[in-house]
């Protein structure tokens, strides 16, 4: 079945949905998005991902063209309108289609393109939550912006496709010697029941699900530092995991083909990942 899609305030059947070639998401990747994950028919985390939302557009200098309101009630119509039950809403905001190509922005009455659609997933159910997820190391090649939730996605895309040429899941990037986060997520290690991760700034996406976790680890009286790690700690780390909107907090069981602990999923892992869903399906929208 066709799926509905939201573009610049229209529902319309994904074949009938089109953006201009002129679009300077299309010509320069000059656009933000934001993913959230739908559970039971339930937008998670919603708040935090429209608050990450005006960040990023406020870094870029970009318009916000939607309140929060009349946002949260296009990802509710989608959800509706495509009977979605598990799987994710992608949204993009682009500066728009000024007519000409040009490096320098347009005017600010160029009004953003609004692109939402949807996608099912199988999101609790991931196979890899028992087997745990096997990670290479990359030499991290993004722009210095990664604070910034920008469609710029190319590197993160060539990361995913050097994984899968190494027969694993996914890479970890590095740069100067210490880890910054996976292609598509957040990196921690756990050593002697002490979770670290990277700090935040400009190396970093500020990841919505992480700052949750680490709330709630914290409340659980769990350790937690905040710092760069070089891709060796990695390696002799007890565990490791990720988080994600859309993977929630998941397993590392290998890093460049070194087995952690015992090669199997974690406790901290475990029992971050039952935090976190109950918490948040408590807070669903």
């Amino acid at each position: 079945m066709s799926r509905i899609v939201y573009v610049n305030g229209d529902y319309l059947p994904e074949e009938e949905a089109k953006v201009s070639v002129f679009d300077r998401g299309f010509l320069f990747a000059d656009a933000v998005y934001e993913v959230t994950s739908i559970l039971d028919g339930k937008i998670i985390a919603f708040d935090g991902h429209a608050k990450r939302l005006k960040r990023s557009l406020g870094e870029l200098q970009m318009q916000n063209p939607i309140t929060t309101e009349d946002l949260l009630e296009v990802h509710h119509q989608l959800v509706k309108r495509n009977e979605l039950t598990e799987g994710m809403i992608y949204l993009q905001i682009s500066r728009g289609n000024p007519g000409d190509r040009d490096f320098a922005f347009p005017s600010e009455d160029v009004t953003p393109t609004v692109v939402l659609f949807t996608q099912t997933a199988n999101l609790l159910n991931n196979p890899k939550v028992a087997t745990g997820m096997k990670v290479i190391s990359v030499e991290d090649q993004r722009w210095a912006r990664r604070d910034i939730k920008t469609t710029q996605l190319l590197f993160p895309s060539m990361a995913k496709m050097m994984a899968k040429a190494a027969g694993v899941d996914d890479a970890w990037m590095v740069e100067d010697g210490h880890v910054t986060e996976g292609s598509s997520n957040n990196a921690y290690i756990v050593k002697d029941g002490k979770i670290i991760t990277r700090n935040l700034g400009h190396e970093i996406l500020h990841g919505i699900t992480r700052a949750a976790v680490l709330a709630y680890a914290e409340a659980a009286q769990m350790q937690i530092e905040e710092r760069p790690f070089t891709i060796d700690e990695a390696k002799n780390a007890d565990e490791a995991f990720i988080t994600s909107a859309s993977t929630f907090v998941m397993p590392v069981v290998e890093i460049d083909g070194v087995a952690l602990g015992d090669g199997k999923p974690g406790k901290s892992a475990a029992r971050l990942r039952e935090i976190y869903l109950d918490e948040s399906m408590k807070q669903a929208l």
